[in-house]
């Protein structure tokens, strides 16, 4: 068995998670409990409310927080991964399950990252959709015909027939009517607060490169798959800078599984919440096997069938 990590982004946060694991293992509790952040983590993700939960400044610490310590009662048990990937936010809970960084730095990282996606567009009508079966060079022309009304930019490579684009509101829409004429199944708008992964995002990056700065980056046990790139870390890479373009960039995320796949991994840990990203995989790449851990209950079920996995 060769073991990979691949952890969930925005969109699957919900009120409730991780009361269970919290409750049942102590690493998971102090890995939680690890960051000091000026809201209260635990009340915010296992009470609510839901809407403040959904706010991308509170959403990225929560869910990141919830990543470190099931990242953390894994690793306990003795199951530690190949190599990692996340989704948008995911990545850098991949990037502390490598040792990039502690748990504190992690949560803390994404909780000013938060805040600078918020800020990089406010007042400025924005909208993302998942364009379905429709191949990505159509749909990059598609938003090339748009860019008079605006930004039109494709934000995410998520799997065979599922792509999203971002943008300006205005722009985003008529995506959408053109990709219809173009022959994609449906448009699907999402339920976000900002044009995630595209160049309106600008501020955010530089934003994050100065705060990049004052952060001390480790060097990684394992590799990590990243976004922008779809692949690991090459010569004359740097992680700061690959995070500063990954909040304003495509991410590859059909790519990175496509590279997984290739370096022979078979078994995926999705670290939840939610399921989004097994069903990615299993429609990029039939033969890998996908866990998804959300629940004490599955935790403790994957803990069973992973101990011993290569690493």
């Amino acid at each position: 068995m060769k073991l990979a990590f691949l952890y969930a982004g925005q969109g699957t946060q919900h009120v409730g998670m991780g009361a269970d694991l919290y409750e049942k293992y102590p690493a998971f509790r102090g890995a939680f409990d690890a960051a000091g952040l000026d809201f209260d983590l635990k009340k915010l993700c296992f009470e609510g409310p839901e809407d403040q939960l959904n706010q991308t400044q509170y959403t990225q610490p929560c869910m990141v927080a919830f990543a470190a310590g099931v990242t953390a009662v894994l690793n306990e048990q003795g199951v530690r991964p190949a190599v990692a990937a996340g989704l948008s936010l995911g990545e850098y809970s991949a990037l502390h399950a490598a040792g990039v960084f502690d748990a504190r730095t992690a949560v803390e990282l994404v909780a000013f990252r938060g805040k600078a996606m918020a800020q990089a567009v406010q007042n400025r009508p924005c909208g993302m959709a998942a364009v379905l079966r429709l191949d990505r060079t159509a749909l990059q022309e598609c938003c090339t015909a748009a860019s008079f009304l605006g930004v039109a930019e494709i934000a995410n490579y998520n799997c065979p027939g599922q792509i999203v684009v971002g943008g300006d509101a205005a722009a985003v829409d008529r995506v959408c009517e053109l990709a219809k004429g173009a022959g994609a199944a449906r448009c699907v708008p999402l339920k976000v607060s900002g044009p995630f992964h595209t160049s309106l995002m600008a501020p955010a990056g530089d934003a994050l490169r100065e705060k990049f700065q004052t952060v001390a980056f480790g060097p990684m046990a394992f590799p990590v798959l990243f976004n922008c790139t779809g692949a690991a870390l090459q010569a004359g890479e740097t992680i700061p800078a690959l995070l500063e373009r990954q909040v304003q960039s495509s991410v590859y995320l059909e790519d990175s599984i496509r590279a997984m796949a290739e370096a022979g991994v078979d078994t995926i840990v999705e670290i939840g919440p939610g399921k989004a990203l097994s069903a990615f995989v299993k429609k990029t790449a039939k033969g890998i096997r996908t866990i998804p851990v959300e629940t004490a209950e599955e935790l403790a079920a994957a803990v069973a069938a992973l101990k011993g996995a290569e690493q």
